[in-house]
């Protein structure tokens, strides 16, 4: 599961990095913990020229009440043991909350990192696990739906992340999923509405491990009120053999949170 991530980026690389304007009253400060329940940037199909704020944990427009679904499940309820050679069916198309979304709804959700905890001790044995070669941010594959409160007539816009089988790089923690994250040169091609379907379910596979690297942090990530860049903070070696990470000064060469976004 991917419940938890990070972006420091200022909010104008943001629009500079996706080619996107940023209204000048979009009020986020950078986070080392986003989880379920926060706002945090996007860009959506229903504005993709414009950044905006949605919440981490979607709700159905047919629901009740809110729902927060904060992963979606490329396979549906295929794949139930998570078998990493799964090649079938992408059964997300079938689902009663994704299927309207992942056909018109879908957005791309830029981070610097993600937490990821071991299919058994969850966040009790956390990993940042990021891109090498400083790739940030990048973007994972959501879909957003809209949800309106009939108790209270407001508005809510809110996202989930897809979720895939676990690559190698995530099976040594060992965690049983990996979220989805677009290539560059497909993040166009995902928020354009009249992209098949079938070009879409093939983006839904799991990242290139080999560009991808972890390292163990404290379990005091594990509160969803915590913040703060010591949060962050190595506790041990990178999952993979890293020349260039020091244990000691990771966070500054990485550059995670050096300014605050305002």
């Amino acid at each position: 599961m991917c419940g938890r991530f990070i972006l420091t980026q200022r909010i104008e690389k943001l629009g500079e990095r996706f080619n996107v304007e940023v209204p000048p009253d979009l009020d986020f400060s950078a986070s080392y913990n986003i989880g379920p329940g926060s706002y945090t940037p996007v860009i959506a199909s229903n504005n993709p020229d414009t950044l905006q704020l949605f919440q981490f944990g979607l709700t159905p427009f047919w629901a009740k009440k809110a729902m927060y679904l904060f992963n979606a499940r490329s396979e549906g309820d295929r794949n139930k043991e998570n078998d990493t050679k799964y090649r079938g069916s992408k059964d997300i198309i079938n689902k009663p909350a994704f299927r309207k979304p992942i056909r018109s709804q879908r957005c791309i959700i830029p981070a610097d990192a993600f937490i990821e905890g071991t299919t058994n001790e969850r966040l009790k044995k956390p990993y940042v696990v990021y891109l090498k070669d400083k790739v940030r941010p990048f973007a994972f594959a959501g879909i957003w739906d809209e949800w309106e409160d009939t108790n209270t007539q407001t508005t809510t816009y809110s996202f989930s992340i897809i979720t895939t089988t676990a690559n190698e790089l995530l099976q040594k923690l060992p965690h049983h999923r990996s979220p989805v994250i677009l290539k560059q040169n497909d993040e166009l091609k995902w928020l354009n509405s009249n992209t098949p379907l079938s070009q879409i379910t093939d983006m839904l596979h799991p990242y290139d491990a080999s560009l991808m690297n972890a390292y163990p942090i404290d379990a005091k990530i594990s509160n969803p009120r915590a913040q703060g860049r010591e949060l962050i903070n190595p506790i041990g070696p990178p999952i993979e053999n890293d020349e260039t990470f020091h244990v000691a000064n990771h966070i500054t060469k990485s550059g995670f949170g050096r300014r605050k976004i305002r």
